[in-house]
């Protein structure tokens, strides 16, 4: 399987949930679906009573039944982004292969795939055999749907990529993302995170190329002077941000000033007779 990337270009270190942390969320879940499929059925048991027909009540049965082990499955973690009781007491989540949080499909795929697949038709073995072999740990519904089980507790690895500047809040929030390229974002997202090991001349010269090659994807152009690493940085947490549902952060007044441990400084380019010479920062390509 693929090495999945985040909308920030960030290759994941993915901490898969193991078989029996996942075997006993499971439980707990299933706990908690048959207590509810029980009390759905003592109000069809006193509506139909003694005289009604065998399909009505076998009718009432499986849609109480389509309810809870369909409906209260794909409603819980489409609101809690992949979590369940089980799930959540046991620091698991669902997300996609991609690592961005599930929604309504992805859930109701799993769910209908655990009910006539995975476990219930099958009685788990389906489910086990295919959580056991297959990469990732994915069970029938998981390759449907395209999701994976991780650990949503574990420690999250630091990174080295310098932070946008503050005062671009208000430009970032108005960028168009949706062409930028995946693997143009993750030669940036590696670029920043290489940033500090770069010699100042790499830095420019590679941060200038990839910040050209990106606004020829964003809009609208950059504020003035922004340094090319800065303009990376910033466009690729806002990508970040968009794909997790992350708040915006208040917004500040821009300063233009560096604020890389390096100061951004290209080589002065020639005078032209159509154009005055760069005062700072990189010039989007037109």
């Amino acid at each position: 399987m693929s090495e999945p990337v985040t909308g920030e270009a960030v290759v994941l270190d993915l901490r898969l949930a193991r078989p029996a942390t996942r075997a006993l969320a499971l439980g707990i879940d299933l706990l908690l679906e048959v207590l509810l499929f029980g009390l759905l059925m003592i109000p069809v048991a006193l509506v139909t009573g003694d005289d009604a027909s065998e399909s009505l009540v076998a009718g009432l049965i499986i849609a109480c039944a389509v309810l809870t082990f369909v409906g209260y499955t794909t409603t819980v973690e489409t609101l809690t982004r992949g979590k369940s009781v089980g799930k959540y007491a046991l620091g698991l989540r669902v997300v996609r292969d991609d690592g961005g949080p599930v929604r309504f499909r992805h859930a109701f795929v799993r769910a209908l795939c655990g009910v006539f697949v995975d476990f219930f038709v099958t009685s788990g073995c389906v489910g086990f055999l295919t959580a056991m072999l297959s990469p990732g740990g994915k069970r029938v519904g998981d390759m449907l749907a395209g999701t994976l089980v991780l650990r949503d507790r574990a420690p999250a690895a630091p990174s080295a990529v310098p932070e946008p500047p503050p005062g671009l809040e208000a430009w970032s929030a108005r960028l168009e993302l949706s062409t930028l390229p995946d693997q143009l974002a993750l030669s940036a997202r590696s670029f920043l995170g290489r940033y500090h090991e770069l010699t100042p001349a790499a830095r420019e010269e590679l941060g200038g190329q990839l910040a050209a090659s990106v606004a020829r994807y964003v809009a609208p152009a950059p504020p003035a002077g922004l340094p090319p690493w800065a303009y990376l940085a910033a466009v690729l947490a806002e990508r970040r941000r968009r794909a997790f549902g992350e708040q915006p952060h208040p917004q500040q007044p821009y300063a233009q000033q560096p604020y890389a441990p390096q100061p951004y400084a290209p080589q002065p380019a020639a005078p032209s007779a159509e154009e005055p010479p760069a005062t700072g920062g990189f010039t989007p390509p037109r």
